[in-house]
């Protein structure tokens, strides 16, 4: 029997105080002011507008957290920092820490409210505005956002796109696509398949973009729609990535059924969340987010393997599996 330890404990009742160093940290963008070239202590000082009592202490801690590396007294990003949180490279995932810091740091703080009472806690919290409303009518904070979703997606895109049998289909279809990353994934690793993104008319202009950057107009193209009201495109394949986790059973029920509805006898639909092992004891990242969920939606929840393969069962699909992609991430399987 394991030993009492207050340790972990204490890491996590006080794990906000690291949180927000980091999510401050990006806030004031010292990973990108970094990335350039190694800094002393004053030099950031007064190029990040650091107060002289907390400067030091500040940029220590994050050298004791593993986000910065300090030598010589100067400090510098490590490679993890370098790659992912520099706004200026292609790989930067700290959009969605960005949403963090500026939302759901405070929506969080009242965590407990929504588990005795099973209401979200964001802006739409006593009949205040739909998050997603209010972003998708923001077009430059709707730009911003679709981004964010691609950074913290294309590690299982691209995985997506290889483990994949893909050689047995022609189209595939990407619902929900926000940028259009999976499919654009798809679309780069197997030139034979066309593609569809599918999501509301105000995608349109960042997906497109991303498309032509990818120089893969001519096969990827954009269908307005909402999967909620109307029926998804025909297609060998319709995938959903990190989309089954924001609605509630029945919802999800349907988006399966529309799925299936929408594919060819050997078609597949493959969804990808951040899937909760059927013992729900080992993915705490895939439990934690659907709290997240409980916070920003209705109705939202995460789902473990078997609840999916059971929705696809239901729906008529012959063959499900799951698989595991990178980090929380696995994505479910079903073969019409």
């Amino acid at each position: 029997m394991n030993e009492p330890n207050i340790e972990a404990i204490m890491q996590v009742g006080l794990g906000f105080w690291a949180s927000k160093t980091l999510l401050s940290a990006i806030e004031m963008e010292v990973f990108t002011e970094l990335a350039s070239h190694a800094e002393d202590l004053n030099a950031l000082q007064g190029r990040l507008g650091l107060h002289p009592r907390s400067a030091r202490d500040f940029l220590d801690a994050l050298v004791a957290l593993g986000f910065l590396q300090r030598v010589n007294g100067k400090y510098s990003n490590t490679p993890s920092t370098d790659k992912f949180l520099d706004k200026r490279k292609p790989t930067y995932v700290g959009g969605i820490l960005e949403m963090a810091n500026r939302r759901l740091y405070l929506f969080w703080g009242n965590l407990t409210a929504a588990l005795r009472t099973g209401e979200l806690q964001n802006e739409a919290k006593g009949g205040g505005p739909n998050f997603f409303a209010a972003l998708y009518a923001d077009p430059e904070n709707l730009k911003g956002f679709l981004k964010a979703m691609t950074g913290i997606s294309t590690g299982a895109n691209r995985l997506i796109s290889s483990r994949f049998p893909w050689k047995n289909y022609k189209t595939a279809a990407d619902v929900g696509t926000a940028q259009g990353d999976l499919i654009v994934q798809v679309a780069l690793a197997n030139p034979h398949i066309s593609g569809v993104g599918f999501d509301l008319a105000e995608v349109a202009p960042t997906f497109e973009e991303y498309v032509a950057a990818h120089g893969l107009s001519s096969r990827v193209t954009f269908r307005a729609g909402s999967f909620l009201e109307g029926d998804l495109p025909k297609v060998d394949v319709v995938m959903m990535g990190h989309i089954l986790h924001d609605w509630n059973l029945e919802e999800k029920r349907m988006l399966v059924r529309k799925a299936f509805a929408a594919i060819p006898p050997g078609g597949a639909l493959i969804v990808y969340d951040s899937i909760i092992d059927d013992d729900r004891c080992k993915n705490a990242f895939g439990l934690l987010m659907s709290l997240n969920m409980l916070i920003e939606t209705p109705g939202g929840f995460d789902y473990t393997g078997a609840d999916c393969m059971g929705w696809m069962k239901e729906a008529g699909f012959r063959e499900t599996r799951v698989e595991h992609l990178a980090g929380p991430d696995s994505m479910v399987v079903g073969i019409k």
